[in-house]
């Protein structure tokens, strides 16, 4: 199981409905990308560090081993703005308001990244997709995703347990051997994801499968309380960056 799978199994928002959580972290998000950079990027960056290492209790740990992968895009995406190619300065120069620019996307991108991980830290997928189809998605298409899900795992495993043996039978003691071990890993998952693939459709098969997974889904309301809260934060939010507006300059 993923860090960011487990600690969704095990947050205090796990029991909720997940129509409330999406009301706060993809209203976050939408914030994020919405609202002027400062204040409101800032506030929302703010206010979902606090939840989730708040109310969520999201580990810090986990939560930073998660958020550090969409940080290096964010950092990345945001040092191109930097530098300008062409121009009176030459083929590469400083970009003019660069630093400015690129401060405003990193609170965008970052702050955006945390309301998605607001949402994905406290919703599990198991909880999530059998939902969808309530919601009018085809059933077919949450099968597949649910399959590829569980499918996933499995061949996550498969590689760790395959890297762990070469590493047993000193497989990475130099770079020719690294590089014949990566193939042989590989060559082993491919061959093994579609063993396992087979074995799954025999096995639904076998189990009378006419089209559709049936999975047992934990009981949850959506709570009209949590919700109306969620979008008070939200409007509270929206209010506090249009009074505390200022240039970042």
């Amino acid at each position: 199981m993923l860090p960011i799978d487990a600690a969704a199994h095990s947050s205090r928002w796990r029991r909720r409905h997940p129509v409330d959580k999406a009301v706060l972290g993809l209203g976050l998000t939408v914030l994020a990308i919405s609202l002027p950079p400062w204040p409101g990027a800032a506030l929302v960056l703010v206010t979902a560090l606090v939840l989730l290492l708040g109310p969520a209790g999201v580990p810090a740990g986990r939560l930073w081993r998660a958020y550090r992968v969409p940080l290096g895009f964010c950092v990345t995406g945001a040092l191109t703005l930097l530098v300008r190619v062409g121009g009176p300065g030459g083929f590469l120069s400083p970009a003019p308001d660069g630093a400015l620019r690129a401060g405003e996307l990193m609170l965008r991108t970052s702050a955006a990244s945390l309301g998605v991980l607001l949402f994905a830290f406290t919703t599990p997928m198991s909880d999530l997709l059998p939902r969808l189809v309530r919601a009018g998605v085809p059933a077919p298409l949450v099968d597949v995703a649910l399959v590829t899900y569980r499918m996933s795992f499995l061949l996550l495993d498969s590689v760790r347990r395959v890297h762990r043996a070469q590493a047993a039978r000193l497989g990475h003691t130099t770079r020719a051997a690294t590089w014949r071990s990566l193939g042989g890993l590989g060559a082993t998952a491919f061959v093994r994801s579609f063993d396992r693939a087979a074995r799954l459709q025999t096995g639904l098969a076998g189990r009378g499968y006419d089209g559709a997974l049936r999975v047992l889904v934990p009981e949850a309301r959506v709570s009209a309380r949590f919700t109306a809260a969620s979008g008070t934060l939200l409007a509270a939010l929206a209010a506090l960056t249009f009074v505390l507006e200022r240039p970042l300059s």
